[in-house]
């Protein structure tokens, strides 16, 4: 027996964008930190060149470090929010 595909249709279509901006509004802070991450390395990149007599493996190291810093802050502060507005919130 085959089913007629026809006439089936999604209850909601599930892209990539939509799923990530689902998410976005349940946790705002997390794109940010992922955009934090993103310019941390971009910045890196860019100064990459004029580094001067710093070893690469140090340049690297500084810029993985200020790129996590942005991620866990933006994650933390989500999660200070979150906790706010589940029990402080709720109480008033």
């Amino acid at each position: 027996m085959s089913a007629d595909k026809s006439n089936w249709i999604p209850e909601q279509e599930t892209t990539v964008g939509t799923k990530f901006l689902q998410k976005a509004r349940k946790s705002p802070l997390v794109p940010i930190g992922m955009m934090g991450f993103a310019v941390v390395a971009a910045c890196g990149l860019y100064r990459l060149k004029g580094r001067g007599s710093m070893k690469m493996s140090v340049h690297l190291i500084h810029t993985r470090v200020a790129a996590q810093a942005c991620v866990v802050g933006a994650v933390t502060l989500g999660a200070v929010y979150s906790m706010y507005k589940d029990h402080f919130q709720k109480q008033k």
